[in-house]
């Protein structure tokens, strides 16, 4: 029979504090350079881990942001309790190796459990910190059972949402389209205990198609307000999750309860759609949609300035098909998001005023395309 045993040396507080140039070395225990001695062979998460995780902190320590330091040390010392209360429940079990990562999740979920409420708002950067470190230590067994830990808090914190807001983080997570859809049609029904594709039940909760169609636009708002988007590929699942959960709701595209009331539609994506519906459809066409799509051309990120710096370059900024811009202000780069949504209400208008014909299959094309394309940048 196999023992699981965890080396507490292995698995100590040490191993968890990361040293920062903001404090004396001597107030911070050194990191070993040794492999992890974890015996245990710990099981990739059953669920894949949500990408919405802290953007890297870089690999120059000293252009960190103090805060950030600050707060990742503060929940470094958390996740080094972490592993050493797992340590100390762990060291006495014998467990045969088939249920060995069994235990580790067992585990994981009580410590977890009785501090979630308590965690400090860097816990989950300096998981991810070690997560990376062991990846370039190529230390498998570290970053396997941080990543458990890491699913555990998530799992815990999930739990505390909503239930449309825990339906959108199941969707980001599902790959297949034909599964997303499945699970909107559960969810719409009520939701309920079912088994999955490996034979595991799992708990579904209810929720109004309308209500994950507008959490996942309200996500989406907030991230392409900003001047640089942080993670495309979240950006990409949240557009396909609202475009999906908008599709199925009674209506489809004309469903009423899909009208923002907008009254000016943005200037971006207006610029940028007029020049999609002068060329013909085709692989130029969709080379143009994938690469504002990845953040090319006037989809790039606004690095600098926002606006002009003068009346005389206002002047020289383009409107729609090559005229002066309407704002006299230079417009904020195209966003996946809120380019559907144009594409979408200007279809919308075409069709109930009941002129459809080549410039509505053309807009079926650009919106289809688009999706396609977002649907390989997001998994």
């Amino acid at each position: 029979m196999a023992i699981l045993r965890l080396a507490p040396a292995a698995l100590s507080p040490a191993c968890a504090v990361v040293c920062f140039p903001c404090r004396p070395s001597s107030e911070l225990v050194p990191r070993p350079a040794s492999r992890s001695a974890l015996v245990c062979l710990a099981a990739t998460p059953k669920v894949p881990l949500p990408i919405a995780s802290p953007a890297s902190l870089g690999d120059d320590p000293s252009k960190w942001d103090p805060a950030e330091c600050d707060a990742l040390l503060r929940g470094g010392e958390q996740v080094a309790s972490v592993l050493q209360e797992m340590v100390t429940l762990m060291e006495d079990m014998e467990m045969d190796g088939a249920f060995q990562h069994v235990a580790v999740e067992l585990v994981a979920q009580g410590v977890i459990g009785k501090r979630v409420d308590e965690m400090e708002s860097g816990f989950l950067m300096a998981l991810d910190y070690m997560i990376q470190l062991a990846h370039k230590d190529s230390d498998d067994e570290r970053k396997s059972l941080l990543e458990i830990i890491k699913q555990t808090v998530l799992d815990h914190l999930t739990k505390k949402c909503p239930p449309h807001v825990q339906v959108v983080g199941l969707l980001c997570q599902t790959e297949k389209k034909d599964s997303r859809h499945e699970l909107l049609r559960r969810v719409a029904a009520g939701g309920g205990v079912f088994k999955n594709e490996k034979g595991l039940k799992c708990q579904i909760p209810g929720a109004n198609l309308n209500d994950i169609a507008n959490q996942a636009d309200d996500l989406l708002e907030t991230m392409e307000s900003r001047d640089i988007i942080p993670d495309r590929k979240l950006l990409a699942r949240l557009v396909i999750v609202r475009e999906e959960a908008r599709n199925m709701m009674g209506g489809g595209l004309l469903d009423e309860r899909n009208d923002r009331g907008w009254t000016t539609l943005p200037e971006a994506e207006v610029n940028f759609l007029s020049k999609l519906v002068a060329i013909k459809p085709g692989k130029a066409l969709e080379r143009m949609i994938r690469d504002v799509m990845n953040g090319k051309g006037e989809g790039a990120d606004n690095i600098g300035q926002s606006s002009a710096d003068s009346p005389s370059e206002q002047e020289h900024l383009a409107g729609v098909s090559g005229k002066g811009s309407v704002s006299g202000n230079k417009p904020r780069p195209v966003r996946p998001g809120m380019f559907l949504e144009t594409v979408s209400k200007v279809l919308g208008g075409v069709y109930a005023s009941n002129s459809s014909g080549i410039t509505a299959q053309h807009l079926e094309w650009v919106h289809q395309t688009t999706l396609k394309i977002l649907q390989e940048m997001a998994f």
